[in-house]
């Protein structure tokens, strides 16, 4: 940029905080701040006040209601609808109720079983940055037991573990204990 054009951006910039009016939290100055994921609306007393408000609204679009489908939390109809991250299913009650149907909701084969570390929490199935699952205790951060591969609600024979792991080979599917010293291995 020119001195020039970033003059002007800069005097843009200035009229626009401006319009931006005093923040509904502490009543100081809203300005225009910047950060990694770009430019928002932030209060001018930060730290003493985090008011912040985007500058892009994102609307949600309804695209068609689901007749026949209620919210789990307060009965009215699901839609499928547009948002800012894609399409959804929510609850048409929405500011009201901010139900989301998610796809990893339980469905009868993800019952998994106890966490054999603990014994407090339930194994549960999740994944990672880069999309990789793996199964870990749903009581974490008390307990960090983590599993790669899909537990299985078997005792191994030898060592008594309370979880076996199902791997998939050339020959089939095997089960092994997760144990390192223990090396039981069940093939199909």
């Amino acid at each position: 940029m020119t001195k020039i054009d970033n003059d002007l951006f800069s005097a843009h910039e200035h009229a626009l905080e401006k319009e931006l009016g005093v923040c509904p939290d502490c009543g100081s100055e809203l300005i225009i701040r910047h950060s990694k994921s770009g430019p928002f609306v932030g209060c001018a007393s930060y730290p003493d006040c985090e008011y912040t408000k985007s500058l892009i609204e994102h609307d949600v679009e309804k695209i068609k209601i689901l007749d026949g489908s209620h919210c789990p939390l307060c009965s009215e109809v699901l839609a499928v609808k547009n948002g800012r991250y894609g399409m959804f299913i929510g609850c048409t009650g929405f500011p009201c109720c901010h139900y989301i149907a998610h796809d990893n909701e339980d469905s009868p084969e993800d019952k998994f079983p106890q966490c054999p570390k603990c014994s407090a929490g339930k194994l549960v199935k999740r994944s990672n940055k880069s999309g990789r699952t793996f199964y870990s205790c749903n009581a974490y951060p008390e307990c960090n037991y983590i599993l790669n591969q899909l537990p299985v609600d078997q005792t191994c024979p030898q060592c008594g573990w309370l979880v076996l792991i199902e791997k998939s080979t050339g020959a089939g599917k095997k089960l092994q204990c997760p144990q390192k010293l223990c090396g039981y291995k069940q093939t199909g």
